[in-house]
């Protein structure tokens, strides 16, 4: 059925398994699909707290926390146990369903030995999954999976660490050229905003995996970063609601996938300024930046990279601007004189953007791309960090040469920032 007609891969969150009326929603939802005519994978993570719990418990019976190993293999039994009832549950509604399990020889989730926060081996995983799955769903089988879990190849059972759940369902997708996935969630969607934080946000019908991925460097997560890294960019995601209790219930769908490669890049093709103004207490002196912005958007002139200290507002903005505008600046120092008392102007710079999703995750990129500017006496203005992104902003006529420079340091490390290698992907 599977390999003929594609298949679609669900994913049931620890909050939509959280007690016998969730999970039987969550079962009916998957028979009434089945009946349809659908081949479904269904990944499934622990109920409820169950993995805090398990590490609550085990800390306070032994007096320290377990070794990562010995934890790993603990909290397996979260979600082993969750895909045991599911695929029992499933049987006794009449469907042909059979749970994977890290103990089978064949578990196709392989990983490195990084207990804790393992990397699936990407390339075994597919073929794995490719060899076990794809026969059982052209038998009208439903294979339940434990997410977050994998295996070594020694052996040892690992556990994928934050969103690892999401990381088994989107490499599973990929193996098998699912036509979706459905995660089942708490929520009704990807909302505009925290509904915990602001009142009545909406609900957005559609995002881009990459801008998704820049929310989650926020504290709302809703797909953790590191999962999103092993999204195939031709399946989309649909996020729904447990309470729907249906597969086919209205949620956000998510769509593309994040850049593999790192991108060093000349983000601007003209020189550009920076302007400061400096002073005391301006952290305190929230009308100083309001006049600013007010002055920025009256020109029609949008910041390129801003920065701000208790000293000092730094803007940095192309150096053909209106007519006026500095001197529009210059006033707002002239108006506030207890907190603002100069304004100075550097031209000739340029910007370089560094992107990549591996960017946060990779210690020590920027000294790696500071290195060889300082090696060869060209300085740094300045530099921004900006979700997945760092700008760097140097003497405009330095700019081919260290964009040759940062790209070649960054090359130099056998893949540990560039996303083809360090991912897999």
């Amino acid at each position: 059925m599977g390999e003929d007609k594609g298949c679609i891969v669900v994913k049931f969150g620890g909050g939509s398994l959280s007690g016998g009326e969730r999970f039987a929603k969550a079962i009916d939802a998957v028979v009434k699909k089945a009946k349809e005519g659908v081949g479904l994978v269904v990944v499934v993570s622990a109920m409820g707290r169950t993995t805090d719990e398990l590490i609550e418990v085990a800390t306070k019976a032994s007096g320290s926390r377990p070794s990562p190993r010995e934890l790993d293999d603990l909290l397996s039994m979260g979600e082993r146990t969750s895909a045991r009832i599911f695929a029992t549950a499933l049987k006794a509604k009449g469907m042909r369903a059979c749970y994977l399990d890290p103990a089978d020889q064949e578990w196709p989730i392989i990983t490195d030995e990084n207990f804790g926060n393992a990397r699936p081996l990407l390339s075994l995983c597919l073929e794995r999954i490719q060899r076990t799955m794809a026969p059982l769903l052209k038998d009208g089988v439903i294979p339940v999976v434990p997410g977050f879990l994998g295996r070594s190849q020694k052996g040892a059972i690992t556990t994928l660490g934050r969103g690892g759940s999401d990381t088994t369902a989107f490499i599973v997708a990929r193996a098998l050229k699912a036509k979706q996935i459905i995660l089942v969630t708490n929520v009704k969607g990807i909302m505009t905003a925290d509904p915990k934080i602001i009142k009545n946000p909406r609900k957005i019908e559609r995002i881009d995996a990459e801008t998704l991925a820049g929310l989650a460097d926020s504290d709302v997560k809703f797909i953790h970063k590191k999962a999103l890294k092993y999204k195939d960019p031709s399946v989309d995601i649909k996020i729904v609601e447990w309470e729907a209790g249906s597969l086919d219930a209205e949620g956000t769908i998510i769509r593309g996938s994040l850049p593999k490669d790192l991108r060093v890049e000349a983000d601007y093709e003209e020189p550009l300024m920076a302007i400061t103004i400096v002073g005391r207490g301006l952290e305190n002196s929230p009308e100083v930046l309001r006049r600013v912005l007010e002055e920025l958007k009256r020109a029609g002139v949008a910041s390129l990279g801003m920065s701000s200290n208790s000293n000092s507002i730094i803007l940095y903005l192309p150096e053909k601007v209106p007519e006026g505008l500095l001197e529009a600046l210059h006033n707002v120092v002239l108006e506030n004189p207890d907190k603002a008392i100069a304004l100075a102007v550097k031209k000739g710079l340029s910007l370089i953007r560094i992107k990549g999703m591996g960017l946060e995750d990779t210690p020590g990129v920027i000294g790696r791309l500071a290195k060889p500017l300082q090696e060869n006496s060209i300085n740094i203005s300045g530099m921004l960090t900006i979700t997945s992104s760092i700008l760097v902003f140097l003497d405009w006529g330095e700019r081919e040469r260290a964009l040759g420079l940062i790209r070649d340091s960054l090359k130099q490390n056998n893949g540990e920032v560039l996303g083809e290698e360090r991912y897999e992907v």
